[in-house]
């Protein structure tokens, strides 16, 4: 480790020739022999070539002449304590370049160091993505020259991978597009160690700043094979892969917070053309949210499209994508296999893993969210909350669920004056919870701009609050002001808020909730004919006006009772 005078240095400055172009910061851009000509040139022929095609979209008609395939790679920020190839610690946040080892900088004569714990989380994410694990694997140099890679190589597993063979499964509620309905299977084909970068910041206009702190963070490269062709289904793909990661705790952080990168692979062909046969894929880099995967591949495949049906050619390159953009920009030529040149590293030696090691960790592997999803069904809840329950706050707000839920059972299990859910509470009570969860603490959190946490209003608060509803001993009225109380910081205990404040449901006899709902409809004649001729919506109306009137002591389904057997809308 390097510390001392590194401890408050800045970070390293790399000043760059000058040049008007963005694209140009690289210190060396290799270029193959078709592109000689000055940079210039090739600027000012690419510009003649899009002339009509950039910011056009494609006609549906025209669209359905072609297929898209798009295959995905994922590079996800593993969750382990130090780096890669070094004891130096991993962390996103500390001052930049504080946390780098000699290797790290790439100093002659340092050498790679496994650290095996970053191994886990590894092994764990693979799992998760149903993949085979192979018991030999290699490391091996992905050789290229960049300000951010000092070694000017990468550590990876392009030859044997670690893990290869996985699958998953993607469903209607996970967001993919009509045309894969009900499902959708797509291929892994392999997932591989290597090691993150440096962070370059860029400062405009001819100055970057390299954070190191970063160097050697494990990553895992997840490839899919080219099995998706709408772009709806694979941003779909890409969610559900990080939902997986993260429910392992195989990863740091999601998508939008940097701890996920994706790369889509982009290519289109004629329909009726050789299944065997893709057509010239294009790779777009960098994509840093779910949308962006989305958008760049629908601005990619048209932008493909329109230069095919000009007569134009489709050259393997790499692009480039903005956010709100209407059009992909070329980086670069794209590289190959002899660009990176290829070798096994002579100082790693190969990536043993036992059958030990392998049924320890499937045997403690966290319950996946197709399973969470499930069994949220089974107990009542729609998929579209399940969904939402397992995918809100990265797991918090389902972890909050469900001791909410518990508390509220223990609860009723001990009361005996519960009218809605005893008897049934297994099932009913899963949809109580999920219910005030979601939508009536979710509303507030909504209304405030805040984020989500436990500790606003606790799983017992919430929990007791529900059961008086469900007992009757506070109006749905009542209950809300309560939430609201406790989670705009009310400290005071919700049995004292409840008597301090005299929010216990005084019932009302039979005979005044008929004298309270003849006087309503005695004084609307034109909507009581309105309902008795089958506008029943409108009964809704009279129930609200018995609520506002009763001050906190009508009962909504009492009321609607009532009202339904004045107007002679009950079931003889």
């Amino acid at each position: 480790m390097l510390t001392g005078s590194f401890k408050h240095a800045t970070p390293l400055r790399i000043i760059h020739h000058r040049c008007r172009h963005r694209a140009t910061w690289r210190f060396l851009q290799t270029q193959s022999n078709t592109e000689s000509r000055p940079f210039r040139k090739q600027l000012k022929d690419a510009r003649k070539t899009t002339v009509g095609v950039r910011n056009r979209t494609v006609g549906g008609a025209v669209l359905e002449n072609w297929e898209l395939t798009v295959g995905l790679e994922i590079h996800a920020q593993l969750n382990t304590e130090h780096k890669l190839f070094s004891s130096a610690l991993n962390s996103s946040s500390a001052y930049p370049n504080t946390h780098i080892s000699l290797f790290d900088y790439a100093l002659p004569g340092s050498q790679p160091e496994f650290q095996r714990g970053t191994l886990l989380p590894a092994i764990r994410a693979a799992l998760a993505l149903g993949c085979q694990i192979q018991e030999r694997s290699q490391f091996d140099r992905k050789h290229y020259f960049y300000a951010d890679q000092p070694a000017g190589y990468q550590i990876t597993q392009y030859y044997h991978p670690f893990a290869t063979g996985g699958r998953i499964t993607l469903h209607d509620h996970d967001g993919i597009a009509p045309e894969d309905s009900p499902a959708v299977e797509v291929g892994i084909q392999q997932v591989q160690i290597e090691q993150d970068t440096a962070k370059t910041v860029l400062q405009p206009p001819f100055e970057a700043m390299l954070n190191f702190n970063r160097v050697s963070h494990p990553l895992i490269e997840i490839i899919t094979l080219p099995q998706l062709h709408q772009p709806r289904t694979a941003a779909a793909c890409f969610k559900k892969i990080q939902a997986l990661l993260q429910a392992v705790n195989a990863v740091t952080t999601g998508m939008e917070l940097g701890g996920l990168r994706a790369d889509v692979n982009v290519s289109v062909r004629r329909n009726g053309q050789s299944q065997s046969v893709l057509g010239q894929r294009t790779e777009i880099k960098n994509l840093s949210s779910i949308k962006a995967v989305e958008d760049a591949i629908i601005a990619e495949r048209n932008r493909q499209i329109l230069v095919l049906e000009a007569g134009g050619i489709i050259a393997g390159e790499t692009r480039g994508w903005t956010l709100g953009a209407s059009d992909t920009v070329k980086l670069r030529g794209k590289e190959g296999e002899v660009d990176y040149r290829y070798m096994p590293d002579p100082d790693l030696g190969p990536l043993l893993i036992n059958d030990r090691l392998l049924a320890d960790l499937t045997g403690t592997l966290p319950q996946l969210p197709d399973s969470i999803v499930e069994e949220l069904t089974r107990s009542g809840l729609t998929i579209k909350d399940a969904k939402t329950l397992v995918e809100l706050d990265d797991g918090m707000r389902l972890d909050y669920y469900d001791l909410a839920r518990a508390e509220f059972e223990a609860l009723l299990s001990r009361s005996d004056r519960s009218t809605n859910t005893k008897g049934a509470h297994n099932k009913k009570s899963g949809v109580i919870i999920a219910n005030w969860v979601l939508h009536e603490l979710g509303g507030l959190l909504s209304t405030s701009e805040s984020a989500f946490t436990p500790e606003q209003v606790s799983a017992k608060d919430l929990a007791y609050i529900v059961l008086m509803l469900d007992i009757d001993e506070i109006t749905g009225r009542t209950a809300k002001q309560l939430l609201a109380k406790k989670f705009h910081g009310d400290t005071r205990d919700v049995k004292k808020i409840i008597k301090d404040e005299n929010l216990r449901l005084v019932h009302l006899s039979e005979n005044d909730y008929f004298a309270m709902a003849r006087e309503l409809l005695d004084s609307n004649p034109i909507m009581v004919a309105q309902i008795k001729k089958g506008q029943t919506g409108k009964l809704g109306f009279f129930v609200g006006q018995m609520m506002r009137k009763g001050e906190g002591k009508v009962v909504a389904l009492k009321a609607e009772q009532t009202l339904k057997e004045l107007l002679g809308l009950t079931k003889s």
